[in-house]
């Protein structure tokens, strides 16, 4: 399966011809088209996102003896990067899920129904917040709509929300799978009720996303899931399919190890600092080593005579065989944290002590008890969130960085440093401007949208600068 998978994912199902052996996309079946998408979304969050989300969360940075990701470093983005990620998520993933979606409603398969809606709103969800408007409503129509418009962010939660829903009220416990279909489940083997909690865990997510610009709408739905008693995820939603073989491997280590022949990623002082002053057991996990060297972030202009310590920085340690997470266990717990810090709906503290509980058990670990590992319990609504968002930020290496950035990018925590992590007054954790940066002092809020879209779309929005907040985001300081 997993050799099949991974064809049908690097080899987007698209170019398949209309030759007898080559039958054209119109014939695909759910059971194709599903797990097709499923790893073109991971190959993308997975590798080419991950490593924007690693470098602008300051997990990572750029290794002064190359150059392959200075521009990332530097917020100096430009329209041909990222033209892959965006072109595969469309044409590839939610191109797939859509047609996936339409068969399986046809033939009343209402688990793939609900799978693939799933999928397609959490990938549509990424690029939301990573561009801001996307094609939504007008999207997915072929030669009728060869320039869809673009849909502004909120409109698109809210449909995302409306399809997620409309899946979840059909019979999908019922038939759900025949023979082998459930091998077709790349995430859950079939099991129906971790996609109701997938499913209702990004509803959660989508809500909290709203507290800065709709609150209102925030606090009905988050309070809305709960007086349904919604159950959420108590276990990884995880693509962990990955071998060390020929297009076999783990997205990351793929780009950064075995394509460039080295990791030209360094361990970021930002979180080594925050890491290593919390004594957090984890930095072994994420860096292959107790005591990784650590580069100020940004700083790749730094000659070898001026900081030698940066030369010997730390790589991340990725592995071939490393999984593809989507929402983590410990994820879904900070966000009932949240919810019940924001709305009463369940008991934050006992939320957060399972975050961090799980956010350790990924790596067999156990959690420390003390300390910023412990839920303040403070009367102020900021204490309490500042801890909830500083573990989730913890718990995101090797997971799904590019969490970590919208966290940020919508709370405001970890906090933006008035001095470079180099200054004797640095507080461990909190994010620096790139020493590279070229904003004027501006962290980058969003991307740029690509080239490509750009000359074949004639809706594609006038370019804002990247340091504009995206429909949910905090004012940019």
């Amino acid at each position: 399966m997993l050799a099949a998978v991974c064809t049908l994912g690097c080899k987007k199902i698209t170019d398949i011809n209309n030759s007898p052996n080559n039958p054209p996309i119109e014939s695909a079946t759910p059971q194709v088209l599903f797990p097709s998408g499923v790893v073109s979304t991971a190959g993308r969050l997975g590798g080419e996102l991950d490593i924007i989300g690693g470098i602008w969360s300051q997990y990572w940075t750029q290794s002064p003896i190359a150059n392959q990701f200075k521009t990332i470093d530097a917020y100096n983005l430009q329209r041909q990067d990222f033209n892959g990620s965006y072109n595969e998520l469309f044409s590839g993933a939610l191109a797939d899920y859509q047609l996936a979606i339409t068969k399986a409603k046809a033939a009343k398969q209402n688990h793939f129904y609900l799978m693939s809606t799933v999928m397609k709103a959490f990938t549509y969800e990424i690029l939301v917040d990573l561009y801001d408007k996307v094609p939504y409503t007008e999207a997915f129509q072929g030669a009728t709509k060869l320039n869809p418009k673009f849909d502004d962010g909120f409109t698109i939660y809210k449909g995302l929300i409306a399809e997620i829903d409309a899946a979840l009220a059909t019979d999908y416990l019922t038939n759900a799978f025949i023979g082998d279909d459930s091998k077709t489940d790349l995430l859950f083997g079939g099991n129906m009720v971790r996609w109701r909690q997938f499913a209702n865990t990004l509803k959660l997510k989508m809500y909290l996303r709203m507290v800065n610009t709709h609150a209102a709408d925030a606090e009905a739905g988050v309070k809305a899931l709960y007086a349904a008693h919604a159950d959420f995820l108590d276990n990884d939603a995880v693509l962990a399919i990955f071998k060390d073989a020929t297009d076999q491997r783990n997205p990351i280590f793929s780009y950064t190890v075995f394509n460039l022949g080295g990791n030209d990623l360094r361990a970021s002082a930002t979180f080594v600092s925050w890491l290593t002053v919390n004594g957090d057991p984890r930095t072994v996990k994420y860096f292959g080593t107790a005591a990784p060297v650590a580069m100020d972030q940004g700083y790749n202009t730094a000659t070898q005579a001026e900081h030698p310590a940066y030369y010997a920085a730390t790589a991340p340690a990725f592995a071939a065989t490393d999984p593809v997470y989507f929402i983590s266990k410990a994820e879904s717990h900070f966000l009932q944290a949240e919810a019940g810090l924001r709305y009463g709906v369940t008991d934050a503290e006992s939320e957060f002590n399972k975050g961090v509980t799980a956010a350790f058990a990924q790596y067999d670990l156990t959690a420390p008890t003390t300390g910023v590992y412990v839920y303040p319990k403070s009367a102020d609504l900021q204490t309490n969130l500042r801890a909830i968002i500083y573990q989730k930020w913890a718990s995101y290496p090797n997971s799904h960085t590019l969490e970590g950035f919208f966290d940020q990018e919508r709370t405001g925590y970890p906090e933006n440093s008035p001095v470079y992590s180099l200054d004797d007054d640095y507080i461990p954790g909190q994010w620096v401007y790139s020493k590279s940066g070229v904003t004027a002092g501006r962290f980058p809020k969003r991307l740029v949208y690509p080239d490509s879209e750009r000359s074949r779309n004639s809706n594609t929005p006038p370019e804002v600068p990247i340091t504009q907040p995206v429909w949910w985001g905090l004012p940019n300081k």
